[in-house]
């Protein structure tokens, strides 16, 4: 999966191909078409294991620790990568146009609302969470500054109440 994504970071979504994939690889093409029967497929593939790989980080910040200040860590490396930034995001906005994907994408949401009923069970600002840190990620790969952690974090203190709600409160 990092071939493909290094190729959709380097040349779009578009740019993916079996043989773009198996350069990228260092693999014979009959490789990833013996993977990957169609180039859905691995699209789909990627998606799903960027995805998985995101959900798996914000549930381990749900577990504890400064979450807010982890989460912002977290934002500004991820801002600090804009072309695998901007590869995430092609795939993300794939599940847009192929509904199929959204399992994928709906996994990422469900991680990304989990941090936020650590702090409040409001489902307007638990949604708004999700949607202010795209915001800030795609407004990121759209500027030459990247905000850094303690700019994440500031924001995160804007959209999150103050004290994270103990495990009875959850």
């Amino acid at each position: 999966m990092e071939a493909t994504l290094r190729v959709i970071e380097r040349d779009g979504v578009a740019g993916v191909s079996h043989r773009t994939v198996s350069q990228e690889a260092g693999v014979p093409t009959s490789a990833t078409t013996y993977y990957f029967t169609g180039l859905g497929d691995l699209l789909t593939e990627a998606l799903t294991s960027v995805m998985d790989e995101d959900s798996e980080r914000m549930r381990r910040m749900s577990s504890g620790g400064d979450r807010r200040r982890d989460l912002a860590e977290l934002l500004s490396k991820v801002a600090a990568d804009p072309g695998r930034l901007l590869a995430e995001y092609e795939l993300f906005l794939l599940a847009a146009r192929q509904p199929h994907l959204r399992g994928a994408t709906d996994r990422w949401l469900a991680a990304v609302s989990a941090f936020a009923r650590c702090y409040t069970d409001d489902p307007v600002r638990v949604r708004n969470v999700a949607a202010v840190i795209d915001g800030i990620l795609l407004h990121t790969l759209l500027s030459d500054t990247k905000p850094d952690a303690d700019e994440f974090a500031a924001l995160l203190e804007d959209v999150l109440p103050h004290a994270p709600r103990t495990p009875e409160q959850a």
